[in-house]
C-alpha cells in the first residue's frame, strides 16, 4: 500500500516563486525543470503538494498568492528556519541584495555559498541548492528569493521591509 508524502518541502517554495517571477507568461513543467536545474519529476510532485495545501489551483498553472503570501509571512521561518554560518564567498541575499539594501544598512553580510560569488559573508543555505543557478538567469526570481531569506534569517525591521516589497510583488 503506496501513501502520498504531501507535506511541503523547501523546493515547493522555490517552485512558487518562480512562476510568481514568470508573471503571466505561459510555462510548461519542462521549462520549470530547466530553469530550476530540477527534474520534471520533481516538479511534478511539488506542483502536487501545492495543491493538496491549496497554494496552488487545481489545474497546477496559478497560485493561490493570498494563501502563500499567508504562509510567507507567518510559517516560513518555522517550517524552514536559518540561522547564518560561517563566512564564505557567495550571492548576497536577504537584507544584503537587492531591494531590501536599500532600506537597511547592516554590518553583516549574508550570502548563499558560491564558489564564483562576489561578496564574502555568512553563509545562508538556499532553499534548495539550485536556487543560486536559478537566480543568476533571473532577476525576477533573485528577488523574491532573497525577499524569502529576509525573512527567515532577519530581524523585524527586515522581515517587516521584505513583507511589505513581497506584498508588491506577490499580491
Amino acid at each position: 500500500m503506496s501513501t502520498t508524502k504531501t507535506n511541503l518541502k523547501p523546493q515547493d517554495i522555490v517552485i512558487l516563486l518562480k512562476i510568481i517571477a514568470l508573471e503571466n507568461r505561459e510555462w510548461f513543467q519542462d521549462t520549470l525543470a530547466l530553469e530550476l536545474y530540477m527534474s520534471q519529476s520533481e516538479i511534478s510532485q511539488s506542483l502536487n503538494r501545492c495543491k493538496y495545501a491549496l497554494l496552488i489551483d487545481s489545474s497546477k498553472k496559478k497560485v493561490n498568492r493570498m494563501a502563500f503570501t499567508e504562509f510567507l509571512f507567518y510559517g516560513l521561518r518555522y517550517v524552514f528556519p536559518q540561522q547564518p554560518g560561517p563566512v564564505v564567498r557567495g550571492i548576497a541575499t536577504a537584507h544584503s541584495a537587492a531591494p531590501i539594501n536599500e532600506h537597511i544598512n547592516a554590518d553583516e553580510v549574508y550570502v548563499w555559498p558560491y564558489a564564483r560569488g562576489n561578496i564574502r559573508g555568512q553563509a545562508i543555505e538556499p532553499l534548495y541548492p539550485t536556487v543560486v543557478d536559478a537566480a543568476l538567469r533571473d532577476f525576477a526570481f533573485y528577488e523574491l528569493a532573497s525577499l524569502v531569506d529576509s525573512l527567515r534569517v532577519g530581524r523585524t525591521r527586515e522581515r517587516e521591509i521584505a513583507k511589505e516589497e513581497l506584498r508588491k510583488r506577490i499580491l
